[in-house]
């Protein structure tokens, strides 16, 4: 049994049964418009404010007049931050259910507390053998008699009791269920997990999960469950079997040996239609399609199922064959747009390359025209690119599309290297496959838009987080070792699995995205690295095709011994004959991007019109502010909360810096510095008549440090 810290008696009994049922209506979706409003607008229910996804409050006692004043009303250490740099994070938005704030914390363990001044009610000790994961918070059931956590612990699905935080016995296998029973296939390895907040639907858990990018990973099916029992309702696959709908959209029983087109980045649902929207990334391997030739459908769509039975209702492709790993990065938003007088309820999903493609909830049909447009061929043999891909031709684009000699940056440290660079460089427009040659990603590998995703206020005005930075990377061939008996050193292993986004020097990303090793050894045990390959970590996945033995060789090559194992099976290390060079970002020799500013940026867009309101940077570089550069804005992860009080607060940039913005004219009106960068999205709630915002400030990622807290603030 896994334990429970100690918690408040006094508080265990604050929720009466009243409260219990109001929050139940919610959650059965018994609400008063077709435009999901929330019954409640002092809670903030579910993953990013509600089943819209919309990051939106009507509070509107902290507003642009009196935002100036807010000060830290609470802070609270959620424990689990390592000590060591760069090696934790919370991505959680938290949810808040009359009076009680629910989270995770820096070590994925759930709690709850008193939302009002941040004291723990409970905590769970989970402590299964399973993946390693950045969980993105919670999700809420209620049938107005008993109440419960649904919460993602590696590969398990956890049903816990709200009121204190226990295992649900009758849930699954010990109030638990192994999210990887029904998503195998022969050849793949074991790695899921389930890093966004499930969607609840009536009686019914929605779930999708995070799977391996690389060439063995399992299958991306979308289950259903009984959130009482933990049986499976239903499941949609997104490869096709024989016979269903999108199979000839891939070469023959891909279904068993190609996995991914999975939903990692969250679901919105329309509860009185009773329709579920499903967006899904790329088949795997994310860079080589040759042994995938199609448009592989459901890979890249967004989806609309009928939440009762899994059945497709109607489904959009943002990417046909994806080659560049661009996965629709977030969850859906569902609002009302008015044109020409008449009212239209719109699912819209944003993009990693700045687009935004918005539908009618109900028919699917595009609000603004969308385009195929021809892009260049590939030239990797065995490939065959899709011959166009889809463009809307509105809402405007929320970044630059292209990088070319004209986008240098002006003050960049090393201009003429980069220029002479770029010269032997595949760029200057959007969908390039990638070649043998240094390819450019612009906007970069990661958006664009990312998880975060947008908000979007009663108007229809959207504001979506993004950044432009340049990544580059390249197709090499994967080492191919199936002599019998051979020996395989050790730096052979590491150029197999690890080079591809650590480096082939070990150098990682410059800005720490993802961290070097060339020291790893001297900050980790031999045991904690063999764990960290085993179980992954953060972003990085588990490596579980790798033998005990393979992966003992690899950390010895990180620690400078020259070792070998010997391959006994003939095995290819991969199924597909290619690999790439990495994710690469692209800095001038000071660190900075080799692009022009902006970096990172929030633009507010009208989804009546698709046009653009303005657009400003998110956040700056101290350092060059002092010489009198314009703020240029900075990667960033997380995204807004807005409220009916004018306003849009949001960390999320390398600065630390959490801000309130004036939601009209982009400009800043009050700013925290936190005590870790906020790589996470605000909540918005209100207790007693006293309105707070909290953000999780768990850093870890951009070289900045990792931290615990979250932070609530509130008006004097």
């Amino acid at each position: 049994m896994n334990k429970i810290t100690p918690y408040n008696q006094q508080l265990r009994h604050y929720h009466t049964k009243v409260k219990l049922f109001a929050a139940a209506l919610l959650a059965l979706g018994i609400a008063a418009s077709t435009t999901l409003e929330k019954p409640a607008d002092t809670d903030w229910t579910e993953y990013n404010g509600g089943p819209d996804r919309n990051h939106f409050s009507s509070l509107t006692q902290i507003n642009v007049d009196n935002v100036s004043q807010l000060k830290p009303a609470w802070e609270y250490a959620s424990g689990g931050a390592d000590t060591i740099k760069q090696t934790t994070q919370i991505q959680c938005n938290p949810i808040i259910i009359k009076g009680i704030l629910y989270g995770v914390s820096a070590g994925s363990q759930v709690f709850a507390m008193d939302a009002a001044n941040g004291k723990e009610i409970w905590k769970t000790r989970l402590n299964d053998d399973t993946f390693n994961m950045t969980s993105r918070g919670v999700s809420y059931w209620t049938d107005g008699k008993e109440a419960r956590i649904f919460f993602a612990y590696g590969a398990f699905m956890y049903a816990l009791n709200a009121e204190n935080g226990q295992p649900i016995e009758t849930f699954g296998k010990n109030g638990k269920i192994d999210l990887k029973e029904g998503i195998t296939r022969p050849g793949a390895d074991d790695y899921v997990v389930s890093n966004t907040p499930a969607t609840v639907f009536k009686n019914t858990l929605i779930v999708g999960t995070r799977v391996s990018e690389s060439a063995s990973a399992l299958l991306g099916d979308i289950r259903a469950y009984d959130v009482r029992t933990g049986h499976l309702r239903w499941t949609f696959r997104t490869i096709p079997r024989p016979g269903e709908y999108g199979y000839n959209t891939w070469e023959k029983q891909n279904y068993q040996n190609v996995g991914g087109a999975n939903s990692w980045m969250g679901m919105a649902i329309d509860r009185q239609r009773g329709i579920v929207y499903v967006p899904t990334g790329s088949a795997a391997f994310d860079f080589y399609g040759g042994n995938r030739k199609g448009d592989n459908l459901f890979a890249n769509c967004l989806i609309a199922l009928d939440a009762n039975t899994g059945k497709r209702l109607w489904h959009f492709q943002t990417v046909h064959h994806d080659i560049w790993d661009r996965d629709i990065p977030a969850p859906p938003n569902l609002y009302t747009i008015t044109q020409n007088g008449k009212k239209t309820d719109v699912v819209s999903v944003v993009s990693k390359q700045g687009f935004t493609f918005v539908f009618n909830r109900v028919t699917g049909k595009p609000i603004f025209p969308i385009e195929e447009r021809q892009f260049p061929a590939s030239d990797i043999p065995g490939e065959k690119a899709a011959l166009t891909q889809p463009i809307p031709v509105l809402p405007e684009p929320f970044t630059r599309q292209s990088f070319t000699a004209n986008d240098i940056n002006p003050f960049a440290s090393n201009k003429a290297e980069i220029l002479e660079t770029l010269k032997k460089t595949r760029t200057g427009s959007p969908f390039i496959p990638l070649g043998r040659e240094r390819t450019i990603f612009f906007p970069g590998s990661d958006g664009g838009a990312q998880w975060g995703g947008a908000a979007v206020d009663e108007n229809s005005v959207m504001y979506v987080p993004a950044k432009e930075n340049p990544v580059f990377s390249s197709i090499i061939d994967a080492p191919d070792y199936t002599t019998s008996k051979a020996m395989i050193s050790g730096k052979q292993l590491y150029q197999s699995y690890c080079a591809a986004c650590h480096g082939a020097d070990r150098e990682g990303n410059h800005d720490g995205t993802i961290p070097g090793l060339l020291n790893v050894t001297s900050k980790y045990n031999n045991a904690a690295i063999q764990q960290i390959l085993a179980k992954g970590r953060g972003m990085m996945p588990a490596f579980t095709k790798i033998k005990e033995q393979d992966r003992q060789t690899i950390i010895d090559f990180l620690a400078g011994k020259n070792t070998s194992t010997q391959n006994n099976t003939k095995a290819k290390l991969s199924t597909v004959p290619y690999t790439h060079t990495g994710y690469n970002r692209w800095y001038d020799s000071n660190g900075y991007p080799v692009s022009t500013p902006p970096w990172g940026t929030l633009t507010a867009i009208n989804m009546n019109t698709g046009k653009r309101q303005w657009q400003v940077p998110l956040g700056e570089y101290p350092e060059l502010t002092a010489k009198g550069i314009s703020p240029t804005g900075t990667d960033n992860y997380g995204s807004a909360a807005v409220t009916a009080g004018g306003l849009l607060f949001i960390a999320a940039s390398k600065d630390e810096y959490f801000r309130a913005i004036d939601r009209n004219t982009g400009k800043t009106l009050w700013k925290f510095k936190l005590p870790a960068a906020g790589y996470a999205s605000p909540s918005v709630y209100a207790v007693n008549g006293k309105q707070y915002v909290v953000i999780a400030c768990g850093g870890g990622k951009l070289k900045s440090k990792s931290g615990d807290r979250y932070i609530a603030f509130a008006l004097p």
